[in-house]
């Protein structure tokens, strides 16, 4: 193992000129998506809640469609079933964004946790008491600023316990993304095994790099459970 560390440890942990490590790689398709895709989920939901019966019924059937199908098919679809669509290839914007497998996988991963999300901030503004909803109406709150102050916080203490599910889920997800050739952790991992003929070693890293990122991610959401749901963190 310390031969290959010592070998292929900027490919795995550092820049090499202009081209991300794996563990930057991951990190950026993780914070990208989860960024991108929660300010999305955030509109989506609230959308998803509305009395408007054909804005919940195309936000529900965006989210069938992403939850009911594999990640994987998503991203193959997207990285290789649209550039072969003319109205892709004959527009050049377009065109150059399918080419990239970095955009692809982006876009595949961002509409995917958006879904995801989506589902679970909905539950959550379902599940605001209606006695909050009139008292702060009763108060005069109205509108945005009822959305802002009463339903959305009440909903983001709800729904952080499944959020946080959904980040680790998400970065596990990242992990499809050297079917796209991402140099990803699991990419350069792959590069290795081909170069070291050393399964175990290789992914044995990998496994590692991934087990840490996510026990330093487990570790932030319960900070900001001990500071949001204090009555949770007692228990």
């Amino acid at each position: 193992m310390n031969a290959i560390l010592q070998q292929y440890w900027q490919s795995l942990l550092w820049t090499n000129g202009y081209q991300l490590s794996g563990l930057a790689m991951t990190l950026w398709l993780l914070v990208f998506s989860m960024v991108v895709g929660g300010i999305l989920a955030l509109f989506l939901s609230m959308g998803r809640t509305s009395s408007r019966r054909w804005l919940s019924t195309s936000i529900a059937l965006f989210t069938f469609v992403f939850r009911g199908t594999p990640l994987y098919v998503q991203l193959i679809i997207i990285y290789t079933g649209l550039y072969t669509l003319h109205v892709v290839k004959d527009h050049q914007l377009l065109n150059e964004f399918f080419r990239s497998g970095l955009h692809c996988t982006l876009l595949a991963l961002t509409l995917n946790t958006a879904a995801y999300t989506t589902e679970i901030l909905a539950g959550a503004i379902r599940a605001v008491p209606a006695g909050e909803i009139e008292a702060a109406q009763a108060y005069g709150f109205r509108g945005v600023t009822l959305w802002r102050s009463i339903i959305l916080p009440s909903a983001f203490r709800t729904a952080l316990p499944a959020y946080s599910n959904e980040v680790i889920l998400l970065l596990h997800s990242t992990s499809l993304a050297f079917t796209a050739t991402v140099p990803d952790i699991l990419k350069v991992a792959r590069d290795i095994n081909a170069n070291t003929y050393q399964p175990f070693t290789a992914f044995g890293i990998a496994a590692l790099l991934y087990l840490f990122i996510s026990c330093v991610l487990i570790m932030v959401f319960r900070q900001i459970e001990k500071r949001w749901l204090p009555h949770i963190s007692s228990r």
